[in-house]
C-alpha cells in the first residue's frame, strides 16, 4: 500500500481540530467559575508551599493539571521529560498557556508541515517526517520565545518608572509593599501584572525575599535581578533603600540608552546581513516562477538534495557569524 501524505494530513487535522473543539469547549463553558477556582488554588498552593515540606510541596505540583484532556494530562504528567521547565517558560509569555494545549499545536503542525511536503514535494516518508516533526519542535518553540521576548522589552521599557514609583512611595513615608502594591494598580502591565503578584504573596504571608526571588524566575531580565539584589542587601545591612532604588532608576536608564545606541550603530550590519540572508529565498522563488521544472530538480535528485542541505547549512552559519558579529551584552 503506498503511502499517500495528504489523506495522512486529512486525518490529522480532523483528529487535531476535534481535540481542540473539546479543550476549548471544557475552558469556556464554566466561565467565571472556572477563572474563580484557579485563583483559589493559586492562592492555596502559594500559602501550603509556605508550610509544607518540600516533598510534599513536589507532591501538590505534580497533580496541577496541564490539559483539560484528561489522557493528555496523564500522558504528560508520566512520559513527557522535565514538563515544570516548560510549564515555566509558558508563564513567561504573560498568557495562560496549559502544556496540554501546546503540545496538540506543535502536533498539529508536525502533521500539516509533513504532509505538504508529500504533497507538493513529492518526498518519502521519512523527508517529511522529519520536516513533520522538525516543524511542530521549531515553530511553537520561535513562537513562544517571541512572545517571551516582547514581554521582557516591555517590561525593561516600563521598569525605570515603576522604581521610581517605589521611591517616591518611601520618601512620602509608605512602607515597601504599599508602595508594591501602588505599582501593581498604577503601572500598566506587564510590570502591573508582576508586582501584582509579589503584592498578592506578601498578602498571604510570603516574605519579601521569597515573593521577590518567585517573580525574578517568571521575569529573568538583569534589571529585575538587580531591582531584587538592591533590596534583598539593603534588608540585610540597612541604609537609605529611597537613595538606592533612585541609584539604581538612574543606572537602568543609562543602560536603556546605551543599548539604542548600539542598537543604531549596528543596525546597518544587520541590514545587510538580512539583504544576504533573504536574497537565496528570492533567487528561489524568482526562478521557481519563470522555469519550475529546472529548479523541482533539486528534490528530485539526491545530489540536489544533498546540495539543498549543504547550502542551508553554510548560510545557516554565516547568519549565525554575522549576528555574534553585531550583538553586544551589556
Amino acid at each position: 500500500m503506498t503511502f499517500d501524505p495528504f489523506l495522512f494530513v486529512v486525518a490529522g487535522a480532523g483528529i487535531a481540530a476535534a481535540l481542540i473543539v473539546i479543550a476549548l469547549a471544557s475552558l469556556l463553558g464554566n466561565g467565571k467559575r472556572k477563572l474563580f477556582e484557579k485563583r483559589m488554588a493559586r492562592v492555596t498552593r502559594v500559602a501550603v508551599a509556605t508550610a509544607k515540606p518540600e516533598a510534599e510541596i513536589a507532591s501538590l505540583r505534580s497533580h496541577r493539571s496541564d490539559s483539560s484532556i484528561r489522557a493528555l494530562d496523564f500522558l504528560i504528567k508520566n512520559y513527557l521529560p522535565r514538563p515544570a521547565i516548560l510549564r515555566e517558560r509558558l508563564a513567561r509569555t504573560g498568557f495562560r498557556i496549559p502544556v496540554g494545549e501546546y503540545l496538540i499545536v506543535s502536533l498539529v503542525l508536525a502533521i500539516v508541515a509533513g504532509g505538504l511536503t508529500g504533497r507538493f514535494l513529492g518526498q518519502g516518508l521519512t523527508v517529511c517526517l522529519l520536516v513533520g516533526v522538525s516543524a511542530g519542535l521549531m515553530l511553537p518553540h520561535m513562537l513562544i520565545k517571541s512572545l517571551v521576548g516582547r514581554r521582557v522589552k516591555a517590561f525593561t521599557a516600563e521598569f525605570p518608572q515603576a522604581i521610581d514609583l517605589i521611591v517616591r512611595g518611601l520618601k512620602s513615608g509608605l512602607p515597601v509593599p504599599a508602595s508594591i502594591r501602588t505599582v501593581a494598580n498604577e503601572i500598566r502591565p506587564p510590570v502591573g501584572t508582576e508586582f501584582g503578584i509579589v503584592s498578592d504573596r506578601l498578602r498571604i504571608g510570603q516574605t519579601m525575599e521569597e515573593a521577590l526571588q518567585h517573580a525574578a524566575t517568571r521575569m529573568p531580565t538583569p534589571e529585575f535581578n538587580f531591582f531584587v539584589t538592591s533590596l534583598g542587601v539593603q534588608r540585610e545591612t540597612g541604609g537609605n533603600l529611597a537613595e538606592t532604588l533612585e541609584n539604581l532608576s538612574n543606572v537602568l536608564r543609562q543602560r536603556r540608552q546605551m543599548k539604542q545606541k548600539i542598537k543604531a550603530m549596528s543596525s546597518e550590519a544587520k541590514a545587510s546581513a538580512l539583504i544576504l540572508g533573504s536574497l537565496p529565498f528570492v533567487m528561489f522563488g524568482i526562478m521557481l516562477t519563470i522555469n519550475p521544472g529546472y529548479v523541482l530538480q533539486l528534490f528530485d535528485d539526491p545530489r540536489g538534495i544533498m546540495m539543498v542541505a549543504f547550502g542551508f547549512g553554510c548560510l545557516g552559519v554565516g547568519m549565525l557569524v554575522m549576528a555574534k558579529m553585531v550583538r553586544f551584552e551589556i
